[in-house]
C-alpha cells in the first residue's frame, strides 16, 4: 500500500476545491473541479502572466470558494521550465498552497479523457486537476535565502562550463585551419596560449616579431608577468612549417581574437561563480561532514548542495535516488523477466554529478574501492563494470544523507566492517 499516496489524497476532501492550470508563456488555463473529479465550468479559464492576470485569478479562486461552498483550496499545474515560479512564487505571497504534476503522468493520461490524441491548454489543465484528486501530486521544494542562491549559482556554473567548451571547440576546429601545429607546442588554453592567440593567432604574426619583442608584447599588452621565451621560440620554428590557409587571414584574426576574449570572461565569471558558491556552502550546517569523505572534494560537495538543497529535509535516502533517477525499473510479464535499468525519471545534472564523483572516490577511497572490487567479483551475480559505478553513487547517496542527518564524520573503517558483514551474508 502507497501510505504517501493516501495521505495526499486524504488531504482533499468535501469541502476542498482542486484547480488544475496549464502553464505557458504568456496564457495560463485554470480549471477547477471537487474531490471526485467532477468538473464545476463548462471551460477552463484563461489568465495572464502579468501581476494584473495573477490577481484577476486570485479573485476568481475566491469567487469559485463562495460558489461552491468550499472551504479549502489546491492549486496544480506541471513544471513547465521557468513560466510556472513566477506563479507559484506569486501563490506563496498571497498564502495559496499548491503542488505540482509531473508533466510525464499528464502526457500518458491525455487519451485517457477522450480517448483522442488531442492536446490543448483546457484538456492538460482538466486532466491536471484530476490528476490531483487521485493523489498524483508532489510537493515542490522551492529554496530561499542562501540556498537559492547556490542553485542558482550552480545553474550559471553549468551554463558557463558548457559554453567555455563550446568556446574551446571553436578555437580548437580554428586553429586545424589556420594553425594546426599551434596545439604541438600549446598542450591547452593557459594564459600564455590565450594571449599569443589573441595577439599573434597566424604562422605569419609569430614570424614577424623577434622573440624579445614577443615576450614585451604579450606582458605590456597581455598582462603575463612572466612569458616563457623557449615556448615562444618553439611557437616560431613550428609556425615555419605551418600548412595552414593563407586566404582570409584578416577576418580570420578578428574571429580568433573574438574567441579567446569570450573564453577569457568566461574563465573569470566561472572562477567569480565558484568563490561565491564556496561560500554559501559553507552556510550548510552538514558541509564540514560532507568533504570529510576522502575522494569527494568541495566543489563536488557544493554542486550536490546546490542541486539537492539541504539534505536534512529528506526523510530517505530513497528519495534522493529517485530525485537523481537511479531507481530501478523492469519490464517482465508472466514468465519473461525483462533487464532491469535505471529509470532515468529525474535530475540529468545530479546524475552526471554523481557519476563522475565516483571516479575519484574509486582512486582516493579505500572503502569504496573495496566494495566496488566486491561488486564486480562477486561468485553469484556479479556486476559489470559501470553496473557497479551505478549502484555505489546510490550507496554514496546514502552515506551522505546519513552523515548529514546524524551530524557525523566519515569513517572509513566503518564502511569497511559493514562491507566484511555484507561478504559473510553472502
Amino acid at each position: 500500500m502507497n501510505d504517501n499516496r493516501n495521505e495526499r489524497i486524504n488531504q482533499i476532501t468535501e469541502d476542498t476545491l482542486v484547480i488544475g492550470i496549464d502553464i505557458a508563456k504568456q496564457t495560463h488555463y485554470a480549471c477547477p473541479v471537487d474531490d471526485r473529479g467532477r468538473e464545476l465550468t463548462r471551460k477552463a479559464i484563461p489568465f495572464n502572466q502579468s501581476r494584473d492576470g495573477f490577481e484577476s485569478f486570485q479573485r476568481q479562486v475566491e469567487e469559485w470558494l463562495d460558489r461552491y461552498d468550499k472551504k479549502h483550496v489546491l492549486i496544480g499545474f506541471e513544471p513547465t521550465g521557468h513560466y510556472w515560479m513566477n506563479l507559484g512564487f506569486f501563490l506563496l505571497e498571497v498564502d495559496l498552497p499548491f503542488v505540482q504534476v509531473h508533466p510525464m503522468h499528464v502526457k500518458k493520461s491525455q487519451e485517457f479523457d477522450d480517448n483522442l490524441q488531442t492536446k490543448n491548454d483546457s484538456k492538460d489543465a482538466r486532466l491536471i486537476a484530476k490528476l490531483m484528486v487521485t493523489g498524483s501530486f508532489f510537493y515542490p521544494r522551492i529554496p530561499e535565502g542562501f540556498q537559492a542562491e547556490l542553485r542558482n549559482g550552480f545553474a550559471m556554473r553549468w551554463r558557463l562550463k558548457k559554453d567555455i567548451a563550446r568556446l574551446k571547440n571553436q578555437m580548437i576546429q580554428w586553429l586545424d585551419q589556420y594553425f594546426p601545429e599551434f596545439k604541438s607546442v600549446f598542450k591547452d588554453f593557459h594564459k600564455l596560449a590565450c594571449v599569443t592567440l589573441k595577439f599573434t593567432p597566424l604562422p605569419e604574426d609569430l614570424l614577424r616579431h623577434d622573440v624579445e619583442e614577443l615576450a614585451r608584447i604579450y606582458k605590456e599588452e597581455g598582462g603575463l608577468l612572466r612569458v616563457a621565451k623557449k615556448t615562444i621560440h618553439e611557437a616560431q620554428d613550428v609556425a615555419r612549417q605551418s600548412i595552414g590557409l593563407t586566404e582570409g587571414l584578416e577576418i580570420a584574426r578578428l574571429d580568433m581574437k573574438s574567441l579567446v576574449t569570450q573564453f577569457l570572461l568566461g574563465e573569470r565569471q566561472l572562477e567569480e561563480v565558484n568563490q561565491h558558491m564556496e561560500e554559501l556552502a559553507k552556510q550548510f550546517d552538514e558541509f564540514e561532514y560532507l568533504v570529510s569523505i576522502p575522494g569527494i572534494s568541495a566543489h563536488t560537495v557544493l554542486d550536490l548542495l546546490a542541486e539537492t538543497g539541504s539534505l536534512t529535509q529528506y526523510k530517505n535516502p530513497r528519495q534522493l535516488i529517485k530525485l537523481a533517477g537511479l531507481t530501478l525499473r523492469e519490464h517482465s510479464s508472466g514468465q519473461y523477466k525483462g533487464q532491469k535499468t535505471i529509470s532515468k525519471r529525474g535530475r540529468k545534472r545530479l546524475r552526471s554529478l554523481l557519476f563522475k564523483a565516483i571516479l575519484p572516490l574509486l582512486r582516493n577511497n579505500e572503502a569504496f574501492h573495496e566494495l566496488y572490487q566486491y561488486y564486480i567479483t562477486r561468485p553469484v551475480n556479479p556486476l559489470k563494470k559501470k553496473e557497479a559505478m551505478v549502484v555505489l553513487c546510490g550507496k554514496l547517496l546514502k552515506i551522505l544523507h546519513g552523515l548529514s542527518k546524524h551530524e557525523n564524520y566519515f569513517h572509513e573503517e566503518r564502511m569497511k566492517q559493514d562491507l566484511h558483514c555484507l561478504k559473510q551474508a553472502a
